[in-house]
């Protein structure tokens, strides 16, 4: 296969991008490099949609109420607590605009989104890099004067590692007593939702958690993300979010998800039990060492000193499978790629075409 793209696009599921450089179909490629539910979406979607066409002859509800209520009930908190975005992303630029911080504080490696967002709104960026050793989680807490708006993933992005509670309170206590601010990126605690800290969001008003139906519910063309925080926290953010940015479709297939108890199980049973075979198989291949995670995606480091991430992609590619070149994680080198795990026939796919790319 010819002009296979050199360049590693930002962010992973640049599938379009691909296939139109490739001269394939959408549907030849099999994409390891955007982390999404290998179930695909929810079966009461597709009804939930058809449902909701009839409202479409009107503006969406600018506040999302209904979904408001079905995400306060899951999450026991209360409407007030939660403000709905056009997906995670669009909420993470809002805060770095509403808030206005002087400085902006980003635990590394990060989604790149983060830093993106500061700067479009002039703020000074520092970062604060975590360690190899640690799996690149939190080992360390930050100063609080380090930045008044800090970025922290959980699970980290891109290990899949949890926090350490203790170590997280201790970062969220110093950022409170300083009048900064923490956005706590939740993006994928779905897959072990009993380890979110959004139980102490009572304890710390300048506190933010980012959540996400895109990667759980296999939804990310809806865009459909949402953030939890104070009452007065919230409103104030609620004041500075542009009108009508949640659609009437992404909001009736938010609630879909939410009541689909039996979806969410069969999940979580999928990625644990998939999570483990891929991770297994990767470590037994000479030159990869992939890092425990749990969620839907691996790290893994190649270490090989003949071969880089970007290398691997490319040759992946002839078999027209996308992985994430890690590289441009800030904090990152050319030995880094990450997968989403997958279904079994799938995952086998990828490990085949892996030992093949790789000279194993």
């Amino acid at each position: 296969m010819t002009n296979l793209p050199d360049k590693t696009p930002l962010h992973g599921g640049d599938v379009y991008f691909l296939a139109r450089t490739l001269g394939v179909e959408l549907t030849d490629l099999l994409d390891f490099s955007a982390s999404i539910n290998p179930l695909g979406f929810p079966p009461g979607l597709t009804v939930a949609v058809q449902e909701a066409l009839t409202e479409i002859v009107h503006y969406p509800d600018r506040r999302s109420l209904k979904l408001r209520a079905a995400l306060a009930a899951y999450h026991r908190l209360t409407p007030e607590e939660i403000l709905v975005g056009n997906g995670s992303t669009e909420l993470i630029y809002l805060v770095a605009r509403a808030l206005r911080p002087n400085r902006g504080l980003i635990v590394i490696p990060a989604f790149s989104e983060y830093e993106h967002a500061l700067n479009l709104a002039r703020v000074p960026v520092a970062f604060h890099p975590t360690r190899e050793s640690h799996h690149f989680t939190l080992g360390d807490v930050p100063e609080p004067q380090a930045g008044d708006l800090v970025f922290l993933a959980h699970p980290a992005s891109p290990s899949g590692v949890l926090l350490d509670p203790e170590l997280f309170l201790t970062l969220a206590a110093r950022i409170e007593a300083a009048g900064a601010y923490l956005l706590l990126d939740e993006a994928f605690i779905d897959f072990v939702e009993e380890a979110s800290l959004k139980i102490y969001l009572g304890r710390f008003p300048r506190l933010m958690i980012l959540r996400s139906f895109t990667k759980f519910f296999g939804i990310p063309g809806m865009r459909l993300g949402f953030l939890l925080g104070a009452p007065e926290l919230i409103a104030r953010l609620a004041e500075a979010q542009e009108p009508w940015s949640v659609n009437t479709m992404a909001q009736a297939m938010g609630r879909a998800c939410l009541a689909d108890r039996e979806y969410m199980s069969r999940t979580r049973t999928l990625i644990k039990g998939e999570r483990e075979f891929l991770f297994d198989r990767l470590a037994a291949l000479p030159g990869l060492t992939p890092f425990t995670s749990v969620v839907n995606y691996l790290l893994v480091k190649l270490t090989r000193p003949d071969m880089t991430a970007a290398t691997l992609r490319q040759r992946m590619l002839a078999h027209r499978i996308v992985i994430r070149d890690a590289a441009n994680f800030r904090g990152l080198d050319e030995r880094f790629f990450r997968l989403a795990v997958r279904s079994r026939t799938e995952n086998e796919r990828l490990l085949k075409a892996l030992e093949q790319c790789s000279g194993i």
